[in-house]
């Protein structure tokens, strides 16, 4: 049995330059961290006593007996290529809700394939395994995804990653003390607006206006170094990143109808008028999670606000794509 423990991301600036259409000709750069609330995996071969030889369980239930009927898109083509022929018992856990904005669909591909590796007895690279996810959503499904997701997930920790072209990407790890991390994480709250949407549909529509929008993409690459100076300058100026999140979150919801609504604006607006200068809309937009930057002593009125919101505490994960358990099994 394998158990492989994965971790989602919130992405600070970047968000957009890391569409394959944007960064091959123009390069992107994403800021992001990974944080402790994790997709489990347990993969295990399945004993040949079922008239199935696939047993899937998320939150649906599959029992096939050929991978080609397995519905869970990620699953099967995950399986076909690691080549698993033996039967498997496949079992997924969350901490959090899908499409929400935390990169929990490419999560859970790096890890099931990191459960896969294992199963077959390989170590795969952080870069293979976040390579691989990225082909399997990109290249076979076909979903309207970026390559952060998949490189945040494989790796962890408070990165810059660099997009210099196909399957060409650095991951410059951000280097500070335990207290620095700790004062950092203290000025972020987190909400789930309980909004859920089709991240790839989203995307659809601002990968189309990539031309249009390249003057605000280009913007929006240069704040993430403006983001980099302000947290290594942050003892001195602990407002300027949600300055700077403020700003990169009016030309994100500038570039898309699709990315925000009324009541995501209204959310918005309450948590700034309670404190906060700065946050933004999680993922490709539509709902999810919000991200707000405040003050610490600004963190209960702004809870108190958006009382109505489910407020989701978290820390910043360093590890990214773990095999937590793995055990031989018994051939069969």
């Amino acid at each position: 049995m394998i158990i492989s423990k994965t971790p989602y991301r919130i992405s600070f600036f970047g968000g957009g330059t890391d569409y394959p259409a944007w960064y091959e000709k123009n390069g992107g750069q994403v800021l992001s961290t990974s944080i402790d609330k994790y997709s489990y995996l347990t993969c295990r071969i399945l004993p040949p006593f079922f008239s199935y030889k696939y047993r899937i369980r998320y939150y649906k239930r599959e029992e096939v007996n050929n991978i080609k009927d397995i519905q869970h898109p990620s699953i099967r083509e995950c399986l076909k290529l690691r080549g698993i022929e033996q039967g498997i018992d496949i079992v997924h856990h969350g901490d959090l809700p899908a499409q929400s904005g935390l990169g929990t669909s490419s999560t859970f591909t790096v890890g099931l394939l990191h459960a896969l590796y294992a199963l077959n007895h390989t170590n795969p690279s952080k870069k293979n395994l976040a390579l691989d996810a990225i082909h399997i959503e990109q290249n076979v499904l076909r979903e309207n995804v970026g390559s952060q997701d998949q490189i945040a997930a494989a790796y962890g920790g408070l990165n810059l990653i660099k997009f210099k072209g196909k399957e060409e990407f650095d991951v410059c790890e951000l280097k500070f003390s335990a207290e620095e991390i700790l004062n950092f994480e203290s000025h972020l709250l987190l909400f789930f607006t309980g909004l859920s949407r089709n991240s790839s549909e989203i995307a659809i529509d601002q990968i189309k206006r990539i031309p249009q929008n390249a003057n605000l993409l280009n913007e929006m690459h240069s704040l993430v170094n403006e983001a980099i100076k302000s947290i290594s300058n942050f003892q001195n100026n602990t407002q300027l990143f949600g300055e700077l999140l403020d700003c990169q979150w009016k030309i994100k919801r500038s570039m898309s109808s699709s990315i925000s609504n009324l009541e995501i604006d209204q959310i918005y607006q309450i948590g700034m008028q309670a404190g906060a200068n700065g946050g933004k809309l999680l993922g490709a937009g539509g709902g999810g999670f919000m991200l707000f930057f405040a003050k610490p002593e600004f963190h209960n009125s702004i809870i108190d606000k958006l009382s109505k919101l489910l407020h989701v505490p978290f820390k910043f994960d360093s590890d990214g794509s773990q095999v937590i358990y793995n055990s031989k099994n018994k051939n069969y």
